[in-house]
């Protein structure tokens, strides 16, 4: 009975990634609408411009390989698993031991592998210009990203997320110069990884600047949907990833009650709703940045994760 309990926890947790990532990225365009003294979409948007998407018929280009029409599948089972495997409202659930950060980086660096294969399958300009930009802030954001993990092991002695955020909420960690600086750099890979204002803008299609967007500018109908899909769970990943491991307050522990659950359930909703508050501010006051100002940012973000874990080591040896 409990083994069947946990599997139905863990299933509920999967639709619930999958049910709320539309609705994250939908609050996040109103809210920067309504910022900017706009009426904007509504909030269930992202929903019916998928429901669209999927209805419509595929268009391949006549060049076009069988990578290209399976990469948009396996984009989106990564990067749903990955969401999935992060706590967002328990913690010790039936596959928390597959939920490791380094798994969960290897998940996501698979997705944008085949993305980038996928946009110079083709072979137009823009899907090349996308891929080449797109490695190009993989090479600093993913050891921006080692470096962070390398902090929480540090510091809870695992790279097993309920682990770090049962320790976190639990022990006496307290106020760390270190995980501050680990909490910065996330943020900025996080900007990074999910193609966000300073460093690309989801909402327009210039060809100078755009990453994401170039890559699968080719795609059409259900596949498009699919890697529309996958972009939402991925920035709800992100926020969930970092509600997880530096808020983990009032996660529910392994064999909580159904109340504890409901209330866990909750506050997760509540930190979903001020991170896509935040994003809305902060992408609001900002301008986009020039694509060749971008390593800059994110070597500033690889300096942060390298500045905390050598602080642990310095204070470790006083």
């Amino acid at each position: 009975m409990a083994v069947t309990l946990d599997f139905i926890i863990q299933a509920f947790q999967m639709v619930l990634v999958l049910a709320l990532a539309p609705l994250l990225t939908g609050l996040v365009r109103k809210l920067k609408t309504r910022l900017q003294r706009r009426q904007g979409p509504s909030i269930i948007q992202p929903y019916r411009d998928l429901i669209r998407l999927a209805r419509k018929e595929v268009v391949l280009a006549e060049t076009a390989s069988w990578l290209f029409r399976a990469t948009p599948y396996l984009v989106f089972a990564t990067t749903w698993v990955a969401a999935a495997l992060v706590p967002t409202f328990a913690t010790g659930l039936i596959f928390s031991w597959s939920a490791d950060l380094i798994a969960i980086i290897a998940f996501l660096a698979t997705a944008r592998f085949f993305l980038a294969l996928a946009g110079m399958d083709v072979g137009t300009s823009f899907g090349g210009i996308g891929s080449s930009r797109e490695v190009m802030i993989a090479s600093l954001a993913e050891p921006a990203m080692i470096m962070i993990v390398f902090t929480l092991a540090l510091v809870a002695g695992s790279t097993q997320l309920s682990i770090v955020a049962e320790v976190f909420a639990t022990s006496g960690v307290g106020l760390r110069v270190s995980l501050g600086l680990a909490l910065l750099a996330l943020i900025m890979v996080a900007i990074a990884e999910n193609g966000r204002i300073p460093i690309d803008n989801p909402a327009t299609h210039l060809e100078l600047t755009m990453v994401h967007e170039a890559m699968v500018l080719e795609y059409s109908g259900r596949h498009l949907a699919l890697i529309e899909l996958a972009a939402s769970l991925k920035l709800l990943l992100y926020i969930s990833l970092i509600g997880c491991l530096f808020l983990p307050w009032r996660l529910a522990p392994a064999g909580a009650g159904i109340e504890a659950m409901a209330i866990a359930l909750g506050i997760y909703l509540v930190k979903l709703a001020v991170g896509g508050t935040l994003l809305a501010l902060f992408e609001t006051v900002i301008a986009k940045m020039r694509v060749f100002r971008v390593p800059d940012f994110l070597g500033a973000g690889l300096m942060l994760g390298l500045l905390a874990t050598l602080l642990l080591f310095v204070t470790r040896s006083l």
